[in-house]
């Protein structure tokens, strides 16, 4: 069940010249200049954290707080252990600071402070870390597979697996699908407001097309109600279904597929990007699939297809078997590996 969030007051509510203040100013900004709904989300729960850490510390106003200040804060998310006692990770304390940058160069540029003492902050270095797991094919069809499509709910995500291997949408893109957002006759998918709110159209294949067409056949009158009736993929309660929800259901499939990996619906993200890059798709068409604004982004894909790395690899390394060369005694066998020889100690 999804948590609700913690919309409370913090820090000193009553004065509006306080941290709060300025932020609901700012988040309203945010929201006049069209950002979508998840970033002033996300803006909010990260600058929520950073004034309750200013209140805990007397600092109440956005004119108290200094680069002296932001660099303590900075070292706080550094050394700041999560409930499973692993730290944050850098991208988790780049959110943070990213969105402190944010408001406090809105609060500069709006003169509400007279500088911005976030300007010339160090952010830590991000790193560029390949993902943990990358699905093959068949892994991919191993997972599918697992839905038991006699059922109901079954039927319904496979239909939504298919749909994430297919198009490579994101999990919030695909719960905001609507029923007239799939086009089945030209076999195209429209993502509206997707990530940077942006819109795309992008194909989708004919597999997927027809177990969604299952789907609004056999499964989906029985569970439509008046409030959703445009939504695409709906819940037990005839809702649309939710981004965690659809993280705990696709996190389930692949840990009961015992495929030996672990994740959710991003590796279907990543399956279709690397997968169709190592047939021979042109990046900047992986790059208008997945919605990349830059194609930076996209080319981590290029270090996953390793497959065409191997192939190049062996045909041109200079250690590849030469079959040219046979060896005289064809029962001659390669030496065995030199085990490691530990150094004894010496003893005085």
């Amino acid at each position: 069940m999804r948590k609700t969030k913690d919309l409370s007051p913090i820090g000193d509510p009553g004065n509006p010249e306080s941290l709060y203040y300025y932020m609901l100013r700012f988040l309203e900004w945010l929201k006049i200049h069209n950002y979508s709904h998840d970033t002033v989300e996300t803006r909010q729960s990260y600058l929520r954290k950073f004034i309750k850490w200013c209140d805990d510390r007397g600092i109440g106003c956005p004119q108290e707080v200094t680069k002296p200040i932001l660099e303590r804060f900075q070292r706080y998310l550094f050394l700041h252990r999560k409930k499973n006692g692993k730290p944050l990770s850098i991208s988790g304390q780049l959110a943070y600071l990213h969105s402190i940058r944010v408001m406090f160069r809105w609060l500069a540029k709006s003169n509400y402070i007279l500088y911005n003492p976030a300007s010339d902050l160090e952010l830590p270095k991000k790193t560029h870390r390949l993902p943990k797991y990358v699905l093959t094919k068949n892994e991919v069809e191993t997972i599918i597979n697992q839905a038991d499509t006699s059922t109901a709910f079954g039927l319904r995500d496979r239909a939504i697996m298919e749909v994430f291997y297919s198009t490579g949408i994101r999990r919030t893109e695909l719960t905001n699908l609507k029923v007239i957002d799939i086009d089945i006759d030209r076999g195209t998918l429209m993502v509206i407001h997707g990530k940077g709110a942006k819109d795309r159209m992008i194909p989708i294949g004919q597999r997927a097309l027809d177990w969604v067409c299952k789907y609004l056949d056999e499964v989906r009158p029985g569970l439509v109600i008046g409030l959703s009736k445009n939504i695409l993929f709906l819940n037990q309660v005839g809702t649309k279904v939710g981004a965690d929800y659809l993280t705990h259901l696709i996190s389930d499939y692949i840990s009961d597929a015992d495929i030996g990996k672990k994740g959710s619906c991003h590796l279907f993200r990543h399956a279709m990007a690397t997968l169709m890059l190592e047939n021979g798709a042109d990046i900047r068409y992986i790059q208008a699939i997945l919605g990349h604004a830059s194609l930076e982004t996209t080319q981590i894909y290029t270090h996953l297809s390793i497959r065409k790395l191997k192939e190049i690899h062996t045909a041109t390394h200079p250690a590849k078997p030469n079959k040219e060369t046979k060896t005289k005694d064809k029962g001659e066998q390669l030496p065995p590996l030199t085990k490691h020889r530990e150094t004894p100690n010496k003893t005085g």
